[in-house]
């Protein structure tokens, strides 16, 4: 604990974490996870340890009590090998929420509505304070597809999005249509994957509808499309995809990346973190 006020107005208090080390650049991006564990307790525990080798800048209980564990300043762990915008070191650059809940492995359960308002409310102050644009507001599996799911699909990004912070565009209706996945190859693959890379995600244009291709559509769907998290690009997806490029500042046009008859596609076959 400490006796210094927290960087933020939103924060209780400072509950010290000695997990982190020094900036190697400015913050522009704000991450958010869940702290997939059984409990808050346990969660703040492991966050804590100094063998553990991870940390955040700040902790959401369920009840909207918000502590924070590393400085603004100083570059918390909680980020890991993940990749964004061609930036590798997301440490760095960002500010890392843990927010709690048990996850996927614990029934997914809902985030209550005193949890979000305050998470709502940090974030708002955050972003504020460190002019980070729409775009730069991510969840954990953006930035680490295929090794990170949090804070995944029933997280109420709608709900940030009303209240200004972060990017979205209404999601298009799961439908039929064509689709891209896993096996495909091809101009039509390379397209969404130049797509993807496009919007921030860490994937090369090789044309083949790999494991970490699904893994990444699969991490879009469940930030942008939540209706259906199943690493296919389908319709929704793409068409979802294409209007969140389009409504980035000064974008090219995705019409560009996204051939008007691809060929058909056949259907489809899913650590420390310094």
């Amino acid at each position: 604990m400490s006796l210094l006020p927290p960087d933020s107005q939103i924060a209780a208090k400072i509950w010290a974490s000695p997990n982190h080390g020094e900036r190697k650049g400015l913050v522009d991006a704000l991450v958010l996870h869940y702290t997939g564990m059984d409990s808050a307790i346990a969660a703040l525990q492991w966050l804590c340890n100094p063998l553990s080798e991870v940390s955040c800048h700040y902790f959401v209980f369920e009840d909207g009590r918000v502590l924070q564990l590393v400085p603004e300043a100083r570059r918390a762990w909680h980020a890991g090998r993940g990749l964004w915008a061609d930036e590798t070191d997301m440490n760095s650059r960002s500010i890392g929420i843990e927010i709690v809940n048990p996850g996927h492995a614990g029934g997914a359960p809902p985030f209550p509505d005193a949890q979000v308002r305050a998470t709502i409310a940090l974030c708002r102050d955050i972003v504020a304070r460190h002019a980070i644009s729409p775009q730069r507001v991510l969840a954990h599996s953006d930035i680490a597809p295929g090794r990170k799911q949090d804070p995944g699909e029933f997280f109420p990004w709608q709900q940030l999005h009303l209240a200004g912070i972060g990017h979205l565009v209404p999601p298009h209706p799961v439908s039929g249509g064509r689709f891209l996945g896993l096996g495909d190859q091809g101009a039509p693959v390379a397209a969404l994957q130049a797509m993807l890379a496009l919007y921030g995600y860490g994937i090369i244009a090789s044309g083949l509808f790999d494991a970490h291709t699904q893994g990444v559509v699969t991490a879009f769907q469940r930030h942008f499309r939540p209706a259906r998290v199943d690493g296919v690009a389908d319709v929704s997806s793409v068409s979802t995809l294409r209007d969140l490029i389009a409504a980035l500042p000064a974008n090219p046009r995705p019409e560009n990346f996204w051939p008007a008859k691809p060929r058909p596609a056949h259907p489809a076959m899913p650590s420390g973190d310094q």
